[in-house]
């Protein structure tokens, strides 16, 4: 395939051997014959050599290199990334020699190869003269990334960066420069070192900083490593540490919270040891410290708002402005209610309205006050409650000692044990009362200093005591059940809660050793009534005088008769009135 054959070309031009050109003699048959043999002696397979395109078709572009005939190159060697073909007639193009067959005159060509030998050349004289080649990172292989440089090199993983690479695939697509370490045309084997580069930045980097270097100067920088305890910063080929302490003024739980790996940063210099390599960094010390003018930001009894940043047992952190925070105290947080645990009222996050109670600039410390920004109820309590005031509520607690009613605004009042009853003996509130029963007490009375507030049941009516002596005048005969027996004497009930005691020596006119030998508990008795105190409350009876009483109206009854005219009629009758009159005589 290709144009018709030299020779025959040869032929046509010995017919014209002795014709001239614009005055010049064209060249001799024999030297264009000498001229030709020598083009084929400089051919050898895979040598890189100039041709010219002469044809372009869908599959093949034809170049002609000077031979007997042209080399067919698939189309597709001319195609671009966008899939076009960049060829046209004319063009010249470097093509290696694949195949040159004298006898058949056909010669194979690729431009691919030219290319890649032309790489392949190229590099080496980077890799001779210790220069660096640009390359695309384009995938990873085992133990590095493969790179495309106009050929594959390979890229080994610790020769990607200065630290090992957390996330590999980052890396993948990108284009960097790179020395060449080692280089083999024969295995086809190159490898890549991006490291060599950046160390060399570094050392270069390094000894500027170095030199730069001085206390308080105000330094950019790049978060290089995040820990717990503060962040390593890159100034520039040497690394600094910003402790957690010197980030902000405020409270910082761990740096990740306000920095990222690459984030660039402004930080000052604090101290630095240049024989340790050790530099010492700061941020918050860019600004102002806030506790500078806190006294004149925030004198006592000002109303503040901040936000809860942390709940300890005895109260919670609030974050005034950066820098700055104040402590409520648990007992700061409610007039009324006795709060255990701060997370029962607040939590972490939310914004509250405080007082300042006391600051402290150096010790840094301010005491806040949530109730403070309340109306105290019980200020006002005493005005909505007076002393007398019948107030309704349910019992929302019951202790050994009494009862708690609520009232209102979380204020409850104690109804003490002694103040249920006017006259029952109430051992255990339980006893007469559950939790959330409601009932209604008066109001007795109301202590604002120690936040007591009073209240009886019991005085909602009249004390029976009070009328005690109009219901069982002294001298009075009543009736009532036993309802203890005790070594001292007997107790009787006369009405409910109204109790009355036969003493022992008002038993009988006999001598009574134990109460308990005659009477049992729910026996009747009858008995007179001798005194009454009230306000003791307490009630004396007397068997014993009951029956006297009526020894007394016998006699009575056989004297008034003996008087009316009758006589004894006999000494025996004689003898019992001298011995009645002596009894009653010496009572």
């Amino acid at each position: 395939m290709g144009n018709r054959n030299n020779m025959d070309a040869f032929e046509d031009y010995e017919e014209m051997d002795d014709l001239e050109f614009d005055g010049e003699e064209l060249p001799s048959m024999e030297e264009l014959l000498n001229e030709y043999e020598e083009s084929f002696g400089r051919f050898a397979e895979g040598e890189v050599v100039k041709g010219k395109i002469i044809s372009v078709d869908r599959e093949f572009v034809l170049v002609d290199v000077g031979y007997k005939s042209e080399g067919m190159i698939p189309v597709h060697e001319f195609k671009n990334e966008a899939g076009e073909v960049e060829a046209a007639v004319g063009d010249e193009v470097e093509v290696m020699i694949e195949l040159w067959d004298e006898e058949e005159e056909r010669v194979v060509l690729s431009k691919e190869k030219a290319e890649k030998i032309k790489v392949w050349e190229e590099i080496k004289k980077i890799y001779d003269e210790d220069g660096m080649v640009e390359g695309v990172i384009t995938n990873r292989v085992k133990g590095g990334f493969s790179v495309d440089i106009g050929l594959q090199a390979f890229l080994p993983g610790s020769q990607a960066d200065l630290r090992p690479v957390r996330n590999l695939d980052e890396l993948v697509g990108k284009s960097f420069e790179f020395k060449v370490l080692k280089f083999n045309r024969k295995r086809s084997n190159i490898v890549l070192s991006r490291r060599v580069i950046l160390e060399d930045v570094r050392e270069k980097a390094r000894s500027k900083t170095l030199s730069a270097l001085e206390e308080g100067k105000v330094m950019d920088g790049v978060v290089k490593n995040i820990t717990e305890y503060g962040v390593f910063v890159d100034l520039g080929g040497v690394d600094g540490l910003l402790h957690i302490t010197d980030i902000s003024w405020g409270r910082v739980k761990h740096p990740s919270e306000l920095f990222s790996v690459g984030d660039q940063i402004k930080i000052k210099v604090l101290s630095f040891d240049l024989e340790r390599e050790r530099v010492s960094l700061g941020m918050k010390q860019l600004t102002p410290d806030p506790w500078t003018i806190a006294s004149e930001k925030y004198p006592v009894s000002t109303r503040v708002q901040g936000k809860v940043v942390s709940l300890t047992d005895y109260g919670a952190f609030v974050e005034l402005e950066e820098g700055i925070e104040g402590l409520i105290h648990v007992s700061e947080m409610s007039w009324t209610r006795k709060i255990r645990h701060p997370s029962k009222v607040l939590t972490v996050g939310e914004v509250v309205d405080a007082m300042v109670l006391d600051i402290k600039p150096d010790s840094r410390r301010i005491s806040l006050g949530m109730k403070q920004v309340m109306t105290n109820p019980w200020e006002v309590i005493s005005e909505k409650y007076p002393v007398g005031t019948i107030i309704e509520g349910k019992i929302k607690n019951i202790t050994d000692f009494g009862l708690f009613i609520g009232i209102d605004d979380d204020i409850d009042g104690l109804v003490h044990i002694s103040d249920i009853s006017w006259t029952k003996r109430i051992k255990h509130p339980s006893e007469v009362y559950k939790k959330g029963d409601t009932v209604q007490a008066v109001v007795l009375d109301i202590d604002k200093e120690n936040e007591r507030f009073s209240l009886g049941i019991k005085q909602t009516h009249d004390d029976p005591w009070k009328s005690v002596e109009e219901r069982y005048a002294v001298g009075t005969e009543i009736s009532g059940n036993i309802t203890n027996i005790t070594d001292f004497g007997i107790f009787v009930e006369l009405e409910e809660g109204i109790e009355g005691l036969v003493h022992i020596s008002e038993i009988s006119t006999e001598k009574v050793k134990t109460p308990s030998e005659a009477f049992k508990v729910g026996d009747p008795i009858t008995a007179k009534v001798m005194n009454i105190n009230s306000d003791e409350r307490r009630i004396g009876l007397s068997i014993k005088r009951l029956d006297m009483d009526d020894d007394e109206a016998i006699m009575s009854e056989y004297l008034k008769n003996m008087d009316g005219g009758s006589k004894p009629t006999s000494s025996l009758g004689e003898s019992l009135k001298e011995s009645l009159e002596a009894k009653y005589k010496d009572q």
